[in-house]
């Protein structure tokens, strides 16, 4: 981080969701709050872990490890996937999706030996497709999948 900022890894928490938001809301993502209660809701169930991102006390970005993937190619072998990498605007290039990476796989490796991750095939998803490669994630051969759009789906041994 530059000029001494702070970065927190941490789980989602109650008081998260309507910051987190409003945040995408002014980058013009539509990101309800309805969908971080659900996530609330799914880490207290033991399904999903949601890991925040805080820098100097402000919302960055998050990540989620779902423990229990509809995706076939994960679910049938039990393999995690981490899902929903989001880092704002201005955090990003900062490593902060680097640190939200490395505490998810943490968290996955606790459990299994193999962690998976879906990422969109749109341009604008380049950023995040170059980033997998670099960490070891290779595609499942296992062609695309289309549940809301189109997605790669890769996996790799955990740390």
């Amino acid at each position: 981080m530059e000029n001494g900022e702070t970065i927190q890894i941490r789980l989602l928490e109650e008081s998260d969701p309507p910051s987190i938001a409003a945040a995408f809301k002014i980058m013009g993502w539509n990101k309800p709050e309805t969908q971080y209660r659900r996530y609330l809701h799914e880490q207290v169930a033991g399904t999903r872990t949601c890991f925040v991102a805080i820098v100097d006390g402000q919302f960055a970005g998050y990540v989620t490890v779902n423990w229990r993937p509809a995706y076939a190619g994960f679910a049938d072998l039990n393999i995690p996937e981490i899902q929903d990498l989001n880092v704002l605007t201005t955090y990003r290039r900062k490593g902060i999706a680097s640190r939200l990476l490395d505490r998810a796989e943490g968290e996955a490796a606790r459990r299994s030996g193999v962690v998976g991750i879906g990422v969109g095939l749109h341009p604008g998803y380049n950023a995040a497709q170059r980033l997998y490669v670099k960490r070891g994630y290779i595609p499942d051969a296992r062609g695309i999948t289309y549940p809301k759009s189109l997605y790669g789906r890769g996996r790799k041994r955990s740390a």
